[in-house]
């Protein structure tokens, strides 16, 4: 076949299959041109999924006649002033979105510039444009896209169901909501009612305050502000708990210089800097903001726009692991509200129980109490139970002479570091003020029950310990090391055989833990040092999950990741079990470590450790309020 040049209608439809792959990226591109534009306030209208019918409509700079005629030729901008590609101050900058548009769908585009008298019009069928002409339109522009993909049916096989397609839309225009809170926007589409968000620009906490709007109020209110300076890169934004997280990374919303991006080396130093703080299978929330000198980034990669290259991607990794890092170990344990507001919502509900008490017995304000009033048996009856109940275990908590508890040989303190012979007393006015309060009982013998001057604190005693041991050894790793302990007589662990060789290729690893082991004929190990700090755990336990999870650990992960994933387990056998008794001095002790602990709000495993309820929350639950 000999060669020959392609029609331009032709090329026109070949190159648009880069730029609008579905309906969400020709959205996108119209959305980013309105905002370029210096828009205040943008409509958006979605019908079928963005096949049928997409609208945008914004109150920006406008075009006239000859700059309408221009805007469908490809690669025809006003958003370069030189021929310099690393100076890019705008969203757009190619001139490829609306030829590439309307070479596969029915396009029409009505403007109006500021100052102007008159309005113009101009349509793109299949590729094919009209003349430009006169129009009725306030200012700024109206962009209409219908039928799209009809010059092209082929590609609408490829599409997903109306639902899927209008999520991928409204997915993006969040997106672009959410870099620009100064930009009132309306969007409606025809499955669920329309969506204001107004414009934030004269709001203090606006950012926040867009973030709330896009993405509910109880991801703002489960969020802590992120914010970061190194060498030149500022970072700013949202970073959620751990406890609060999601199946999949859809929720982390990325941005440079105000551009939307899903870019592996952001992504990878967000799992970087939660890598200790949530399982595997969880992603956390966030909303990130990156500003750099825009030629320090490369956003010229791929025709959509969404993936850039920096410079010193080093430089930017370590900026977001660090700020990341410091802002979820600041300050004192926090976990999700998730989890108290489940327990209460009914109570939120508008009842009438016909019971509304004006005052309490004898004018005592129950709220502001630390200690039962007189005659009144229930605190007392707790603590005196507590101090008479038998305990269920023999295990040193304290590090005496001769003990073998967990901190033996390392005299890193991993119990509570209250003595636990000394006798019960009531809570102390001083402990309520403290973040986790003071203990009252334990339920169970799994939850701890503290309390707080304005509410309840519901503690999960093994997965906050659990925690509290991992830090430790963290530490101690990082300092010296750990101490082993020779077992007199070797241990011998039986294994299925893929997995005995699994660990026993790890056995590095795990020397540099404390557990030296070593291949003991087919299916077994021998294990003939442990880490001191385990004391008298089940070793053999310990070895089996070790050889279960050394299956998932990733060869291409560093050694200090692996090393954590091993820490993580044996801090979970090394802990407080469920179903272990404990004093009221053990319980407070406990309290007080996790307050100083880094990342205590969430154990090992990205379990809450404890859940918080508001006293005004309880109130309700008995129809006080």
């Amino acid at each position: 076949m000999p060669l020959r040049l392609l029609p331009s209608t032709l090329v026109d439809r070949i190159a648009a299959g880069e730029v609008v792959e579905r309906p969400a990226a020709a959205l996108k591109e119209i959305v980013e041109n309105a905002l370029d534009a210096g828009a205040t306030r943008i409509e958006i209208i979605i019908d079928g999924g963005g096949r049928r019918l997409m609208r945008v409509t914004d109150d920006g700079s406008g075009m006239s006649a000859e700059e309408l005629a221009l805007a469908v030729e490809r690669h025809a901008t006003s958003k370069l002033d030189s021929e310099d590609l690393l100076a890019i101050h705008t969203l757009g900058f190619r001139g490829e979105a609306l030829p590439s548009i309307g070479a596969v769908a029915r396009l029409t585009i009505t403007s109006r510039p500021k100052g102007s008298d008159s309005a113009f019009e101009i349509r793109v069928e299949g590729g094919v444009k009209s003349p430009v002409r006169p129009a009725a339109l306030g200012f700024g522009t109206r962009v209409e896209v219908r039928d799209l993909f009809f010059a092209t049916p082929a590609r609408l096989k490829f599409l997903k169901s109306e639902r899927a397609e209008t999520a991928a839309a409204v997915d993006a225009v969040k997106r672009l909501a959410l870099a620009r809170p100064e930009v009132g926007f309306t969007l409606v589409t025809d499955d669920r009612p329309p969506v204001t968000w107004p414009d934030r620009s004269r709001d203090p906490a606006g950012q926040r305050a867009r973030i709330a709007d896009v993405l509910g109020q109880e991801a703002g209110g489960n969020a802590l502000d992120v914010e970061g300076l190194r060498e030149g890169a500022r970072l700013s934004g949202l970073a959620g708990l751990p406890t609060y997280s999601k199946a999949n990374s859809l929720s982390q919303y990325l941005f440079v210089n105000g551009r939307p991006v899903r870019d592996k080396v952001l992504i990878g130093a967000i799992r970087a800097a939660y890598a200790d703080l949530l399982p595997s299978d969880r992603h956390p929330v966030t909303a990130l903001f990156l500003d750099l000198d825009p030629r320090e980034v490369d956003v010229n990669v791929h025709p959509a726009k969404t993936e850039v290259r920096f410079r010193d991607a080093g430089n930017i990794r370590a900026l977001i692991v660090r700020t990341l890092t410091d802002a979820l170990t600041a300050g004192a344990p926090r976990t999700t509200s998730t989890a108290a507001d489940r327990l209460t919502q009914f109570a939120r509900r508008d009842l009438d129980t016909g019971y509304r008490p004006e005052a309490r017995p004898g004018n005592y304000d129950w709220s502001r109490s630390w200690a039962a009033p007189e005659g009144f048996a229930g605190a007392g009856a707790i603590d005196s139970g507590l101090r008479e109940a038998p305990s269920r275990f023999d295990f040193d908590m304290t590090d005496g002479a001769g003990g073998s508890g967990f901190a033996s040989g390392l005299g890193l303190g991993l119990a509570p570091s209250a003595d636990a012979r000394a006798n019960a007393t009531p809570a102390a006015p001083e402990a309520l003020e403290r973040p986790l309060g003071a203990a009252r009982a334990q339920l169970h013998e799994t939850y701890i029950i503290a309390q707080t001057r304005d509410g309840v604190v519901v503690i999960d005693q093994h997965a906050a310990h659990e925690r509290i041991v991992y830090e430790k050894l963290k530490a101690a790793m990082e300092r010296d090391g750990l101490a082993r302990q020779m077992l007199l007589v070797p241990l011998v662990v039986e294994l299925d055989p893929s997995e005995a060789a699994r660990l026993a290729e790890r056995a590095g690893a795990l020397e540099k833990l404390g557990l030296v082991i070593e291949p003991f004929g087919p299916g077994a190990l021998l294990v003939r040092e442990v880490p001191a700090l385990l004391g008298d755990a089940d070793i053999s336990a310990l070895v089996r999950e070790l050889a279960e999870h050394a299956a998932e650990w990733d060869d291409a992960l560093p050694l200090e990741r692996r090393l954590l994933h091993i820490a993580a387990t044996m801090a979970c056998h090394g802990s407080v079990r469920a179903g272990r008794r404990l004093r009221v001095e053990e319980m407070n002790a406990l309290l007080r470590e996790m307050e100083e602990t880094p990342n205590a709000a969430q154990c090992n495993h990205g379990r809450p450790t404890f859940v918080t309820l508001a006293l005004a929350d309880i109130e309700r639950l008995f129809a006080r309020r």
